[in-house]
């Protein structure tokens, strides 16, 4: 008797776990990506955040990065910690590297 309860708690949690899982997986794949390119220049973390793969972390630290100066290229993300070769290549298609505001409020082009 005790082992049918210890086997019908564990697969219960099992059970639990498993739909949890289901349900993050939804969640994250349900992001949908910008409809226009996100200037990493003078993106806020939470419009950074809409791009696919970047999630709070990595879009603070995207900001805390560019405190130093603007980006040149997208391609300088590398340089941001949590960046890699991989995710930036999935992330390139909705970022650009804008110059940012100048004096008179209007943005530079955009380069890529």
């Amino acid at each position: 008797m005790f082992r049918m309860k210890t086997s019908l708690k564990r697969t219960v949690a099992l059970m639990g776990l498993l739909a949890a899982l289901a349900i993050a997986g939804h969640a994250a794949a349900a992001k949908q990506p910008p409809s226009t390119a996100v200037n990493i220049n003078t993106a806020s973390v939470e419009q950074l955040m809409q791009v696919p793969g970047i999630g709070q972390a990595k879009a603070q630290a995207i900001v805390n990065y560019r405190a130093s100066g603007n980006f040149n290229s997208t391609a300088e993300l590398v340089n941001v910690k949590g960046i890699g070769e991989k995710l930036l290549a999935k992330i390139t298609p909705f970022v650009t590297a804008g110059r940012a505001a100048n004096k008179s409020g209007t943005a530079g082009k955009a380069l890529k």
